[in-house]
């Protein structure tokens, strides 16, 4: 008897869920793959379908972000007619997805690696007046977090307002002794989707990937960089890790600003002030032009992939790409082929060692088909490196949290600067020619006379590249 209502359960609980994945499946060859998994592995299928293939916009964040973006003035599609010159249609692109106009009359900083990135934050901080934002994926116990936390004290005793997010799964090691810590001193401090069993299936596959500070709303930073001993003292496995940020001081750092108060609103559902629709810039020849774009589940499309795909179609003479974590989507494999066939110098500049073996078997999967097309390949020995760059034509250039892969695209809430102004193209640009020539150039002829295990191991992670 048992037996039968177990079944009958099962029975029912499957069929729900292929259902759902016919009414709300967004790609046919991703809907496919978890029908295939349901049915071949019972039981286990339905669980992974449940922690990692659910729709985000079904849920309870969907609810509460449509309810802030009802606080917002309609968006003002007039602006798109102040748009000009070449890159006119990206930056209406990019204004469509997130609503952030570019900006002009900012100061760019590029900050590489840790300890010029920690110097000029702590720096910026320290001459807070009003406010500090700060947001993490990644906030770990150690000297920064320690140094981090005397800064408070010490601006909270002069009247500084300081609010933290902290990703729930990235942060899950941070102490509970810090938290209370920063507590105890009127830090407001929230987690985004913290781990809690009873909503273990509903949040661990959507998370904060943002990396954000802002100070009187005037100074920004942001880019792939935690907070994390190991960008200053490297890691025991892998060595130094390499990564980039940027400083923003400017309009752009209050559209930052922006992105942090939605994200304020998701975690505590306090409204911390009316929200306006950024006006864009009058003077389009600036050489300091920056527009946010950010993108999270939620949104009606993949804000950071269509940024990425539009930028590399764009691009005549030269896109250069630097990313831990290339696992493209069928239309970004297509457009780096694109480009490499159409006479474009596509570069891809990737970590040699990996973080995780699996990740690094589905990056590596994808090499063969860019070799042959004439996409260039660097691995870079040194540690780890964990920047999102990617500069073209000495124009245009993106720098911020997004990786090349469907987790960035589709599952997290990501952020990224766009830059137009040559100077800043041509220092990303000089830094990763700099750094490809101390690298390894893959060779196409060589790379096919790869062991036969090799290609085992990188067509097992291909297949698992939808979900990592």
């Amino acid at each position: 008897m048992w037996t039968s209502i177990l079944l009958g359960i099962y029975i029912l609980i499957t069929l729900s869920i292929v259902i759902a994945i016919l009414l709300h499946g967004a790609k046919p060859s991703k809907s496919l793959a978890w029908l295939l998994a349901i049915f071949a592995i019972p039981v286990g299928g339905i669980i992974l379908y449940l922690l990692l293939g659910r729709n985000r916009r079904k849920n309870k964040l969907v609810q509460l972000k449509r309810n802030l973006f009802k606080r917002l003035p309609n968006p003002d599609y007039n602006q798109v007619n102040a748009f000009d010159g070449k890159f006119r249609k990206l930056m209406t692109l990019f204004y469509n997805n997130s609503h952030f106009p570019p900006v002009g009359n900012n100061s760019l900083q590029l900050l590489k690696d840790g300890k010029t990135t920690f110097d000029a934050i702590f720096g910026a901080l320290e001459r807070a007046k009003k406010e500090i934002h700060i947001q993490y994926y990644i906030f770990e116990d150690g000297e920064l977090a320690n140094k981090l936390q005397e800064l408070f004290k010490r601006k909270l005793s002069k009247g500084v307002k300081i609010r933290m997010i902290y990703d729930g799964i990235g942060s899950f090691s941070l102490s509970r002794n810090y938290l209370k810590g920063l507590e105890n001193m009127a830090v407001e401090v929230y987690s985004f989707l913290p781990f809690k069993f009873g909503r273990f299936f509903s949040s661990l596959n959507y998370r904060n990937h943002r990396k954000i500070i802002v100070v009187d709303g005037k100074i920004a930073f942001t880019g792939g960089i935690n907070i994390s001993d190991k960008y200053l003292k490297g890691d025991p496995g892998l060595g130094k890790w390499h990564d980039m940020h940027i400083k923003i001081d400017g309009p752009a750092a209050s559209h930052l600003n922006q992105v942090f108060m939605m994200d304020w609103y998701l975690v505590c559902q306090e409204l911390l002030q009316p929200l306006e629709n950024p006006v864009c810039a009058t003077q389009f020849t600036s050489d300091s032009l920056v527009q946010i774009v950010s993108g999270g589940p939620d949104d009606d499309f993949p804000a950071l992939e269509q940024t990425y795909f539009s930028i590399i179609n764009s691009a005549k003479k030269y896109v250069y790409i630097t990313n831990p974590y290339i696992i493209p989507s069928q239309a970004l494999i297509k457009a780096l082929q694109t480009a490499a066939l159409s006479g474009v110098d596509v570069r891809l500049l990737v970590s040699e060692n990996a973080d995780n073996r699996l990740v690094s078997w589905s990056v590596h999967s994808y090499f063969e088909t860019f070799l042959k097309s004439g996409i260039k390949i660097y691995l870079f020995p040194d540690g780890f490196l964990h920047s999102k760059i990617i500069v073209s034509d000495d124009a245009i250039s993106s720098i911020g949290t997004a990786n090349l892969d469907d987790r960035s695209f589709e599952q997290n809430y990501e952020v990224n600067a766009i830059i137009y102004e040559k100077g800043f193209a041509q220092l990303l640009k000089e830094d990763f020619l700099k750094d490809s020539t101390a690298s390894k150039r893959l060779s196409y002829e060589v790379y096919i006379q790869r062991p036969w295990i090799r290609k085992l191991k990188e067509g097992f992670g291909k297949i698992f590249s939808p979900l990592l």
